[in-house]
């Protein structure tokens, strides 16, 4: 298996998504060491924040594959709500799950991996507005707090979690694999 240092961290975008969610693991990330692909619904196209930042895809979820990558970043917004209605989106993220790769989620981003049915029997916080969502999905339990690390899944609440949320996500990167 490829060293999970030298793979790329792939990160969800699209129109919407929460600015800081995004942008501050994005650079965290490449900081630490870590490759980042920034990758929404299309290649190629520049998508804006709710704040209108501008993010530029650099590829098309459709077209990756899950054993290229050592983990997974899903930013909150209203972009989670819209992605996660895609067959693409979702299969990617299990994959991700199913390879034991890290799957960090901040905010609202927990709606992807919902979707793709891989919460059941984790720890989980995330914005208080989807803690039903994620009890009724069979999250172990929900937690009020900045980071949660559950094996190799990664959550937080809101951007200002952002700084725990990113040393959680290269302590599991850290791992051995």
């Amino acid at each position: 298996m490829p060293d999970p240092a030298q793979q790329p961290v792939l990160i969800f975008v699209g129109d919407d998504y929460e600015d800081m969610e995004l942008q501050y693991p994005k650079y965290r990330l490449r900081e630490a060491g870590h490759p980042v692909v920034v990758a929404g619904l299309e290649a190629g196209v520049t998508y804006h924040g709710k704040h209108g930042y501008p993010q530029r895809s650099e590829a098309d979820v459709a077209d990756l594959n899950a054993t290229d990558f050592a983990g997974l970043v899903v930013p909150g917004g209203w972009m989670p709500d819209k992605l996660r209605r895609y067959d693409a989106v979702k299969r990617l993220t299990a994959d991700i799950h199913t390879q034991g790769k890290m799957l960090g989620s901040i905010c609202h981003g927990a709606w992807i991996n919902i979707s793709a049915g891989v919460v059941a029997g984790y720890r989980y916080t995330s914005t208080p507005g989807i803690r039903d969502d994620l009890v009724n999905a069979g999250v172990s339990a929900w937690v009020d707090e900045e980071a949660v690390i559950d094996r190799h899944h990664v959550s937080a609440r809101r951007p200002d979690d952002c700084p725990a949320f990113c040393r959680a996500m290269l302590e599991v990167l850290s791992r051995p694999s």
